[in-house]
């Protein structure tokens, strides 16, 4: 319900109707064949049963515009929505109302069904480099998002309309989020700027509504009716909600008295316009051109075209503010001087275009290290306003520089080389200091004997993955504990942890696997076994081993994992989803790879028929041109062809 609630508060069916009425022939026309397309799959499978949507309409195409895993609209809490708004749903409905969000945790918390997920930030790696910097004189790209495997399928889209644009689609979208065309490619990586504001506000409530102060005059929250219709043990039932609006956005929660609104970029048509036509900029010079529109708010953006331009793009949607603010927090809604005044312009935001250095990097981490540290293409933080980004370096960028600094030889192999690249910088940072402590240990401390083994061989290891490698594993297993341990004890003998922990973590080792020296390839698997998206994985069925590990410890190959129920072993459900490089020539040449299999059907033969590559990094030729496809095609099928 509150999920739904969210939702609507932000997206009204009747003014995207109004949009799509607005939108020009063309996109109509797209929006048109996308319901279409998928009105005749369900017609012609009805064996597939829809969970929601029996029809699709057009306009449907309009409220998921802007590609992103999770839009900022799902920035709000929903258990501050649920404690703004909850009052509102009556008592005597309250037997037929849906679990609540503390219902479901506390099913969650059932030891039996809790998950152990392994810190894993949320992320993306591009690379792009310049023609100066690889063998061919060509530019070259990595488009390596991280997401949930199964969320993005890889997509080939062909039109006799100029259309031929190859990458990763989000489900229900009709356009290439992360890919490249014949002559340009972008990748997006989650951005650190602040391009979401909360207003609060002190409210006075009257007979004939609430009301909210403005300057020097009393403003009249705006009172929408939400309807959310939820099931029930018989059938369905609907709450009806008064939601308010200030000026700047829904009222989303509380904030001690007063009311706090949400401010976001909410421009539906322009947003389905740049995310379309992107797919088929040639070069630079028109990207940039489409990125006027302004709408790609959560996403940096790093691109290469044929023509031997690299690019790294900031998030595209960034409001300028008033400095004497503290954005990090609500600020005063009835002061005129928090208003917005506009967006940043493309090059009023961290850019980098051709830098000396010949290539530029982005991971999730702040844009000023985007060329290399001492490359003066790199934007200078001091040269922004703290909005601007907010997050910082992180294990991956000093991996990237790491693999990319000083290398001018790179071609589609080298540059699939350094996307594997297997040392754990992390590690290299955190090992050091847990010797330290071990060799400061008395002569007589027990530890010591009990520690001897494990930190010998982590004295030795050189922080690399591999599914053989028995550091990895006891270096993982010591590295989530030691960070559990010092999360719940801020305050404790860091040395003292670190000895703890490598204790637990061997420990836990022998007791799940037999012994603590079992190699990191028989914990860590790939595993699929069903359609579903949440997988049911189970220690006695077949998995492959995988080498690489949550990116928290630096690796650029992302797996993230958990384990389930009762498994010892540990499952990856996320990091690297697609992955391709490509490369820009008088021809386009690249290589691909897709967690398990392009199918979610079991009983295809393209349901994991990509899992051993995947595990291994080991990318497959990309058939990018009508006659590779024809020389490799199984089977062709046009709608309407016999099954």
């Amino acid at each position: 319900v509150w999920r739904d609630l969210r939702m609507k508060l932000f997206i009204d069916p009747d003014r995207m109707q109004t949009l799509y009425g607005e939108s020009p022939a063309w996109l109509r026309e797209l929006m048109d064949a996308w319901a279409d397309g998928l009105n005749y799959f369900l017609f012609t499978h009805p064996e597939v049963e829809a969970r929601v949507l029996q029809r699709f309409e057009p306009w449907m195409a309009l409220t998921f515009s802007e590609g992103s895993i999770g839009g900022d609209m799902e920035r709000p809490s929903l258990s501050a929505l649920e404690e703004f708004y909850g009052s509102q749903i009556g008592a005597a409905q309250s037997a037929s109302r849906p679990a609540s969000r503390s219902t479901r945790s506390a099913a969650a918390a059932d030891p039996d069904r809790r998950a152990d997920f392994t810190p894993e930030p949320s992320g993306s790696n591009g690379f792009a480099i310049a023609p100066s910097n690889t063998t061919d004189g060509n530019a070259l790209l990595l488009i390596n998002p991280h997401t949930s495997f199964y969320f993005r399928a890889e997509t080939h889209m062909v039109s006799e309309e100029g259309l031929n644009a190859y990458g990763a689609v989000t489900w229900g979208q009709f356009f290439i989020y992360q890919g490249f065309n014949e002559t340009s490619g972008w990748m997006h990586t989650s951005t650190g700027a602040d391009a979401i504001d909360e207003y609060a506000y002190e409210i006075v409530e009257r007979e004939d509504g609430v009301y909210y102060f403005y300057g020097d005059e009393e403003r009249r929250m705006e009172e929408r009716e939400i309807r959310v219709p939820y099931r029930t043990a018989t059938g369905m039932g609907e709450y009806v909600f008064t939601a308010y609006y200030s000026h700047e956005g829904p009222i989303v929660r509380m904030d001690g008295g007063d009311w706090v609104a949400v401010k976001l970029m909410n421009d539906p048509l322009n947003a389905l316009t740049q995310s379309y036509t992107r797919t088929k900029a040639r070069n630079l010079e028109e990207f940039l051109e489409i990125m006027e529109l302004h709408t790609n708010s959560s996403n940096n953006t790093v691109f290469a075209d044929a023509e031997g331009n690299i690019a790294y793009l900031h998030a595209n949607f960034v409001p300028v503010r008033d400095t004497r603010f503290d954005w990090s927090r609500p600020v005063d809604g009835s002061d005129p001087a928090t208003a917005w005044q506009g967006v940043h312009g493309v090059r009023e935001s961290p850019i980098v275009i051709n830098p000396p250095g010949g290539w530029i990097q982005n991971t999730n981490n702040w844009p000023y290290t985007a060329a290399g540290v001492d490359d003066p293409a790199s934007p200078r933080q001091e040269d922004f306003p703290p909005y601007m980004d907010r997050y910082r370096e992180n294990a991956r960028g000093l991996h990237a520089l790491r693999v990319l600094e000083g290398k001018t030889d790179f071609d589609l192999q080298g540059l699939i080389d350094a996307a594997y690249d297997s040392f754990l910088p992390a590690f290299a940072d955190m090992v050091p200091a847990l010797l330290t402590a071990y060799d400061g240990l008395a002569a007589d401390d027990p530890i010591r004997d009990r520690l001897a083994d494990p930190v010998e061989l982590l004295r030795g290891w050189d922080f690399r993955f591999g599914v053989e490698s028995v550091p990895t594993a006891v270096a993982i297993f010591w590295g989530n504990r030691l960070r559990a341990m010092l999360g719940e004890d801020p305050d404790r003998d860091p040395n003292a942890a670190r000895l703890e922990a490598l204790v637990e973590a061997t420990d836990q080792l022998a007791r799940d696997f037999g012994d603590w020296r079992t190699p990191w390839g028989e914990i860590n698997r790939f595993q699929r076994l069903t359609g579903d998206i949440v997988q049911p994985f189970d220690d006695s069925e077949p998995s492959i081993p995988v080498g690489f590990t949550p990116s928290t410890w630096g690796s650029l190959a992302a797996y993230g994992q958990r384990t389930f129920n009762d498994t010892k072993r540990i499952y990856g459900t996320r990091g690297n989803s697609f992955v391709a490089v490509v490369e820009f020539g008088d021809s386009l040449r690249a290589r691909a790879i897709t967690a398990g299999g392009q199918s979610g059907d079991p009983s295809s033969p393209h349901f994991d028929d990509q899992a051993e590559r995947y595990a291994s990094g080991d990318l497959r030729p990309v058939y990018f041109y009508r006659s590779d496809v024809e020389a490799h095609a199984q089977r062709q099928y046009a709608p309407g062809d016999p099954q």
